[in-house]
């Protein structure tokens, strides 16, 4: 069902008919770059947190990983991730095909600034043997973004300050 979502949500956009579907798992930022042929930096993960009101969800480059100063200094609390059995049930898809498409109403979802160096991004949709591509302004539009936010760090570039 999942997967129906993510396509009729895109179908709204005109984009569904670039969804990729694989025969191998592409569930993971590294499984889902060789099936694509990308730099795994280019595959647009999906976070699903915790908040107050249910979870929010943080789309951000694969290499990108949460910084909890800069999560916590943005939303006034602590980055919880979601549990894999809370996943499914509060945000409509999949463990490794979480994506900002056809999900459930009232989830807010926020674009990481880590994208913003690519001018295309792979994001799954909504099944663990699928992606599509992406601009970024395509991105942006597609997933209803509440807007961006500089919560993630890339952990060379962290190596390299």
């Amino acid at each position: 069902m999942s997967m129906e979502t993510a396509r009729a949500h895109l179908r709204r956009f005109g984009v569904e008919d670039r969804i990729r579907e694989f025969e191998v798992s592409s569930a993971t930022v590294e499984l889902a770059s060789r099936a694509l042929g990308v730099q795994p930096a280019q595959i647009s993960k999906t976070l699903s947190l915790k908040t107050e009101k249910g979870c929010m969800l943080i789309v951000c480059a694969g290499d990108a990983r949460i910084d909890n100063r800069k999560f916590r200094d943005h939303f006034s609390h602590k980055a919880r991730f979601l549990s894999p059995d809370e996943v499914e049930s509060q945000v409509g898809h999949p463990v490794g095909g979480v994506c900002p498409f056809g999900i459930k109403d009232g989830i807010p979802v926020y674009l990481d600034e880590s994208m913003l160096r690519f001018d295309t991004v792979y994001p799954a949709a909504g099944s663990a043997n699928s992606a599509l591509e992406l601009t970024i302004e395509e991105l942006f539009k597609v997933s209803c973004a509440r807007g961006w936010v500089d919560v993630c760090v890339i952990p060379d570039a962290q190596a390299e300050a």
